[in-house]
């Protein structure tokens, strides 16, 4: 059995600002029309012997998270909240721990859930082809075949070609003989160009993506031998873990002990079992404006175009319209993208610093490092319209059969105002339907409630007026998703 652990963490500052911190760009359609998780998940389909997913995630994505998988129908073994980032070494380990503890001992294939695989036909056949290699106890690293000196990736160097390939079991597919592997001779951390050119040249490194395969419980005795305080904090984690709906949250004491580090310091640099297959399948982790460009479908000039563009005389550009039009005359090699409040314009050579614009935007507080206008929610969605002085208007949809929280506000009162859909309302004592055109009112620091019983989604206007508008200003009596 075949477990894929997807890594669903980060925040993907490089992409704003399409990426925000509540809504990262692994959970974007910025390939095709699934989001990258989405793609991770549906990839997969032809690896024989596949078993639903185990799903590590920030808790702050969790309701988003499970909205895609039950998009594309998947049904993960878990999704697994970490109360704070430690890197990937303890998200494998307490995913490994979790599938343990099931009875079985499959293999996990870690997958990071924002890269873009062109070839998913490659993709499960090299997978299939590394089987083996973990059913005998060795820990696989997959590597890509480098399409050129690539300064923004680590690389890994193949050592001696493996000689000795085990015979694969009754529970693995036959391997494909063309697709060779070999022991790990070194990791080498993201090079200068100069030293990028050599190791493409003498055809025994590859970029190292971040995916692997082994045996949950051989992954287990490897860290424990090279940092058994990250096993044990893991352990006090998953044993304290207490379900929430449809989520698994680990303990957040034990888990804020456990040191923070990467699969490869951890364990990959430092154990005998390693063992690297390559991979050459179109993959690219999509760190940067310019290599989403590079992975697009390009037009006769060069250009990767999305949403209402006009464009005259411009080449080698990518631009990206969402919420309106935009047109660009006579540039070359420059990213421009449009979101409903924000505008980014950058040249190619000059992607990587558009972290530092969100480390400006956060050190100012700015609400567009964080959200979205558009803010999704687990009962539907709301949206910013207008917003000033002692008022703000969003437009919130809710979807058929949801529940919004039993709340009050100290600070602020609300008008609500259907447009479209039919709105269970429970304001203090009182419950009552309002149809499309109808409205009411919420005083400050009355209870209420709104509920769609409706087949279709629910669409009204809220009108926020008080002295204090934030959306820390809630008070929640219940609330079905269980949040405080």
């Amino acid at each position: 059995m075949i477990v894929p652990l997807i890594l669903s963490g980060g925040s993907g500052t490089r992409l704003w600002p399409l990426s925000r911190e509540m809504y990262p760009k692994q959970l974007l359609p910025l390939v095709g029309n699934q989001t990258m998780l989405q793609n991770t998940i549906t990839r997969l389909a032809d690896v024989a012997g596949l078993a639903s997913p185990i799903v590590v995630c920030n808790e702050n994505h969790r309701f988003l998270v499970a909205e895609q998988l039950r998009q594309v129908d998947s049904c993960p073994t878990a999704i697994i909240l970490e109360p704070a980032g430690r890197n990937t070494a303890p998200a494998v380990a307490v995913a490994a721990l979790r599938a343990l503890a099931t009875g079985d001992d499959p293999l996990l294939l870690v997958l990071p859930a924002d890269h873009v695989i062109k070839d998913a036909t490659t993709l499960c056949r090299t997978v299939e082809a590394a089987i083996p290699h973990a059913r005998a106890g060795k820990l696989i690293t997959f590597g890509v075949v480098p399409t050129g000196p690539e300064t923004g990736y680590g690389y890994i160097k193949a050592g001696a070609a493996l000689s000795d390939s085990p015979i694969p079991d009754s529970r693995s597919p036959i391997p494909d003989p063309r697709i060779p592997a070999f022991s790990v001779s070194q990791f080498v951390e993201k090079p200068d160009l100069a030293t990028a050119q050599g190791y493409v040249a003498s055809g025994e490194y590859y970029w190292n993506s971040g995916m692997f395969l082994f045996q949950a419980s051989r992954y287990l005795q490897e860290l424990e031998k090279f940092s058994p305080a990250m096993v044990a904090a893991c352990r006090l984690a998953c044993d304290g873990a207490k379900a929430d709906l449809d989520f698994v949250r680990l303990d957040a004491d034990a888990f804020a002990r456990c040191p923070s580090d990467s699969i490869d310091y951890a364990v990959m640099e430092k154990t005998a079992a390693a063992v690297i297959i390559p991979l050459n399948a179109g993959w690219s982790d999509v760190g940067s404006w310019s290599a989403l460009w590079e992975v697009g479908e390009l037009d006769a000039q060069g250009n990767l175009l999305y949403g209402d563009v006009l464009t005259k005389d411009v080449k080698n550009c990518y631009l990206h319209a969402e919420s309106r039009m935009v047109a660009a005359v006579g540039i070359s090699d420059h990213v421009v993208v449009e979101t409903a409040d924000a505008v980014l314009v950058v040249h190619k050579d000059k992607v990587q610093d558009v972290k530092e614009i969100v480390q400006q935007l956060k050190l100012q507080s700015r609400s567009e490092a964080i959200l979205h206008r558009r803010v999704a929610r687990p009962w539907g969605s709301y949206e910013c319209i207008d917003s000033a002085e002692r008022f703000q208007v969003k437009r919130i949809i809710v979807k058929p059969g949801a529940t919004l929280s039993l709340q009050m506000h100290h600070h602020r009162a609300e008008h609500w105002i259907v447009v479209c859909g039919t709105a269970a309302i429970t304001r203090g004592e009182e419950t009552f339907i309002l149809s499309e055109n109808q409205s009411t009112y919420i005083p400050l620091g009355v209870s209420h409630r709104l509920e769609n019983p409706g087949k279709i989604p629910l669409e009204l206007i809220e009108v926020q007026s008080g002295s204090y508008l934030g959306e820390d200003d809630i008070v929640r009596f219940e609330d079905v998703y269980g949040r405080s």
